[in-house]
């Protein structure tokens, strides 16, 4: 197994970090390793917002499910999904004076799902940087979840949308985390056409790793 594959294997979601700074260089190397990720047209239908100040992390700790490990870590990123600043673009370049009367079409549904999927791309590629870093990292859903009260503690407008939040930090110890086991390949993978799976599929992929982690 060569070393990305190692990384991609060992990687595990880690809660609990040290009071170690990131040093600027190495924060360097994770945002450009981000922004390596692929993305539709090469627009980059994301931003991304990087949470300082100490009143705002420890809001997003009790906004999500009251996770005081938000608060303590040393980084978090949340990820947005930005179809916006292409219209803002648009209107402010002048490009409707240079349209020939094409009909204006607002953003669609469409234009959201390349947006998420730049944005969920993006972070995930910043997470595996972060493994090759030495740095470990977790991903937070709840900023879906909650949304309105993310939108207003980070001034968010028109089409921007979280997709994650992924927070990051040097590990507390040097014991590793235990890996969670995974489905097997052949309950996930499909030829050709979608299948349902069935009660004993199911039960086979999920229940039995379940079952594993209990172990």
């Amino acid at each position: 197994m060569n070393e990305t594959l190692r990384l991609i294997h060992n990687r595990r979601s880690l809660r609990a970090f040290s009071d170690r700074p990131i040093p600027p260089e190495v924060l360097l190397a994770l945002k450009e390793a981000t922004l390596r990720a692929p993305t539709a047209g090469n627009m980059a239908y994301y931003s991304i917002v990087e949470v300082c100040d100490r009143e705002k992390k420890e809001k997003l700790a009790l906004l999500c499910d009251n996770q005081p490990m938000i608060a303590k870590a040393p980084l978090v990123w949340i990820f947005l999904a930005d179809a916006q600043k292409w219209l803002n673009y648009y209107h402010e370049s002048g490009a409707v004076e240079k349209a020939n009367d094409l009909p204006y079409r607002p953003i669609g549904l469409g234009d959201l799902h390349l947006a998420l999927q730049d944005t969920i791309i993006a972070a995930h590629n910043a997470v595996i940087a972060a493994e090759a870093l030495g740095l470990g990292s977790c991903y937070i859903g709840d900023v879906i979840e909650n949304f309105e009260e993310l939108s207003d503690l980070l001034h968010l407008s028109g089409s921007v949308i979280p997709g994650a939040m992924v927070i990051f930090g040097y590990p507390k110890t040097d014991n590793p985390v235990k890996l969670t086991p995974r489905c097997p390949v052949d309950s996930i993978f499909m030829k050709d056409s979608y299948r349902e799976p069935h009660l004993k599929e199911m039960e086979a992929a999920y229940f039995e790793h379940e079952e594993q982690k209990r172990r």
